[in-house]
């Protein structure tokens, strides 16, 4: 079973990007997020989806 949530870590990792850019793509609603707890996580079809919308530029 794939990862439904992964850390803001994680996602930054997988865009290339780091932890600031990250938070400021969450301000912008361009990665959405919920907590589990305390922990905010990015959801992965978000990262997909702005991954494609990065390579088609």
């Amino acid at each position: 079973m794939d990862a439904i949530f992964i850390s803001i870590h994680e996602a930054g990792k997988a865009l290339g990007i780091g932890r600031s850019k990250c938070y400021e793509l969450i301000s912008e609603g361009r990665l959405e997020t919920a907590y589990l707890g305390r922990r905010r996580l990015v959801k992965v079809e978000s990262v997909k989806a702005l991954a494609e919308e990065i390579q088609s530029c």
